[in-house]
């Protein structure tokens, strides 16, 4: 969990060894000979936490590196472009998840056991917004001659089709909505993520030749049995875009009673441009959050009818005059978890609250409460308390909450209408570990379809997704996936790129007993990315300075200036202020320069690389004739890059 920013510490007392620690725990030790140790050090590359911990398996340490100046682009090369080729390996949407993603890698980030995370988001959103600005282009391979159909194209289905690409297959794009985007069109509100930069990141995937058919749904327009004769292989990525009602008396069949996906659908399709007097959403999560911060910009007009029918009546546009002539609106979110505990971001939570939302937290719903004419009328709800997952009404709290439109915002399922040969009984499709699904051979399937989670967590999975299409399209047996499934630093590729590549092993020439001299390997290296996440007990946390984290600034208005208020509210670092956030990242699991092994080794036995050679993740080699074992280079390795070993 991020350190909350009132609780950061201004005063570092890092220490890796405690008291008592330099003691020798018996003799045998205490007359050791350090000149005759086997143990020296090996430079081992691993994957930091807050790669390990995103679900589509960002390099982020590696396009920190590069923002920080550390890691330099190929000649000709500017660094955002280099940064913008680093990050979309895995993630086509640097724009779109730099503002949105709730950013579990920055929960993970080390530096959160030094006074805050680095700002990940903050530089993700500054490389996609230079890359738009800046024109840069996805490239495909040349054409291999195989077809995927992708049914879906929202975030996997997107994801997906660029992989495609990128290996040289065809991908057709079927969705059954106008435009492209799935729940980031349909699910999040403008403001927080700006139309034209989606369409953008959307148009450059298209442009690297895939094929789009909108307004197509397959299992009604289109047969699936025609899908399987023409291609040669299928992925689903049909999202979850239904929700699911509340589970209490009442709520079925009232009109007045919708999901939070349909309210948002309504919205981001522009056809909803005010709503009703006093809403009240049920969930906790961030689609709640959505629903009731766009109820507080939209407000209420009576002459606009009852807010549930531009939601039920997709041939309904309010008119832009209702708007212009609204007035504020009533919001309220009721959620079983205290605000502490609440699945919505904690940014997220103070906003609604500065807009003048109103937030019940530790409270149930009951039942819905029915006027004459059928349309609820209040919520019946009480105080709570929770057992796991599970609420305990508190007695004697019930009260009756007045109310023009229910919004639940509990979760949200799939429509598998036309498609129930592919659903199982949760109305989703199966997965195995390969992402394709069991007994239907050559159908694959990738995001919340599965089960709905995070934006990047679709992406990822479309990713594993589409190598497992290709082993399948090549007739390949599928390999077992890493311990550590994530986009990984490649030194081979580093040193390609650099010119230093190793020269060709030849088996008849020279000693082979040893490599120490030869160039055809890489010497004292080894790689674990896809086994181990280096964690804060690795590094050397002593090295790093207290420096508090670069915000990025926020547009978000008062409770008396919401309403009509859609200017996307975060606001883009400068240049200057992306690198010095950079700087603050510690490059947990690889080099990152500092020299310390280089000055604190007392036999002179680490050195620099020749610039020549050197590249990133080789800056430092070691001298064996002169190493004597005494792990000082480990102990001030701030990166954890180092351990003692080639021996014992």
């Amino acid at each position: 969990m991020a350190t909350p920013t009132d609780e950061m510490k201004s005063t570092l007392n890092y220490r890796r060894y405690d008291e008592g620690d330099g003691q020798w725990d018996d003799f045998s030790e205490l007359i050791f000979v350090q000149d005759t140790s086997h143990k020296c050090p090996t430079y081992i590359h691993k994957t930091p936490p807050c790669q390990g911990s995103c679900p589509s398996g960002e390099d982020i340490r590696g396009y920190l590196a590069i923002a920080r100046g550390q890691e330099k682009p190929p000649e000709g090369v500017a660094w955002e472009e280099y940064a913008f080729q680093r990050s979309t390996d895995a993630n086509p949407f640097p724009s779109m998840m730099g503002r949105v993603c709730p950013a579990p890698c920055q929960d993970g980030c080390n530096r959160n056991d030094v006074e805050d995370f680095v700002g990940i988001n903050s530089v993700e959103q500054y490389i996609g917004d230079t890359a738009l600005a800046n024109g840069y282009k996805f490239e495909a391979e040349a054409d291999t001659g195989k077809k995927v159909a992708i049914v879906g194209g929202g975030p996997a289905g997107m994801a997906a089709a660029y992989q495609l690409r990128r290996m040289g297959h065809a991908a057709t794009v079927f969705e059954k909505d106008p435009h492209l985007g799935g729940m980031m069109r349909y699910g999040i509100p403008n403001y927080r993520i700006p139309r034209d930069k989606l369409a953008a990141e959307m148009q450059r995937i298209v442009d690297m030749g895939v094929e789009v058919c909108t307004g197509v749904r397959v299992g009604q327009d289109v047969p699936v049995a025609d899908l399987e004769k023409e291609y040669d292989a299928i992925l689903w990525a049909l999202g979850c875009q239904n929700g699911r009602g509340l589970p209490i008396d009442g709520w079925e069949g009232t009109s007045n009673c919708i999901s939070g996906v349909a309210f948002l659908k309504a919205f981001n399709e522009g056809r909803m441009k005010v709503t009703g007097k006093k809403i009240i959403c049920i969930g906790g999560g961030d689609t709640s959050i959505d629903v009731i911060s766009v109820t507080r910009r939209l407000g209420y007009n009576a002459a606009a009818g009852n807010p549930e029918d531009v939601v039920a009546d997709f041939s309904i546009n309010h008119d832009q005059a209702l708007a212009d002539a609204a007035e504020p609106a009533e919001a309220t979110l009721t959620s079983l978890f205290t605000k502490d505990k609440m699945f919505a971001a904690e940014h997220e939570i103070h906003d609604a609250l500065h807009e003048g939302c109103v937030i019940l937290d530790g409270v149930m719903p009951l039942e819905v409460i029915l006027g004459e004419d059928g349309r609820a009328t209040g919520l019946k709800v009480c105080d709570c308390t929770m057992d796991g997952m599970k609420p305990i009404p508190t007695e004697g709290t019930e009260r009756v909450l007045e109310v023009d439109l229910i919004v639940s915002a509990i979760g949200q399922g799939g429509d598998m209408e036309g498609l129930e040969d592919m659903a199982n009984d949760r109305n989703l499709i199966d997965a195995d570990k390969f992402y394709q699904v069991p007994s239907k051979p050559g159908h694959f399937v990738a995001g919340d379809i599965i089960r709905p989670h995070l934006l990047t967590t679709a992406i990822g999975q479309a990713s594993v997704a589409v190598e497992s299409i290709d082993h399948y399209m090549k007739s390949e047996e599928q390999a077992k996936r890493p311990k550590v499934d994530v986009h990984h630093f490649d030194l081979m590729n580093k040193l390609h790129e650099a010119g230093l590549d190793p020269e060709q092993f030849d088996s008849h020439d020279g000693d082979l007993r040893g490599t120490a001299s030869a160039n055809f390997a890489v010497h004292n290296f080894e790689d674990r990315s896809a086994q181990e996440v280096v964690g804060s007990s690795d590094l050397f946390l002593g090295h790093f300075s207290f420096t508090p984290r670069v915000l990025r600034g926020e547009d978000v208005p008062s409770a008396d200036d919401v309403l009509g208020h859609f200017n996307e509210r975060l606001i883009l670092l400068s240049e200057e202020q992306v690198q010095a956030e950079a700087k603050r990242c510690m490059s947990c699991g690889m080099c990152f320069e500092c020299d310390n092994c280089v000055i604190f080794c007392p036999q002179d036995a680490v050195f620099r690389v020749r610039k020549d050679e050197s590249t990133t993740g080789r800056y430092v080699n070691t001298d064996y004739n002169k190493c004597i074992g005494c792990h000082i280079c480990s102990d001030v390795c701030p990166t954890g890059y180092i351990q003692m070993g080639l021996g014992e």
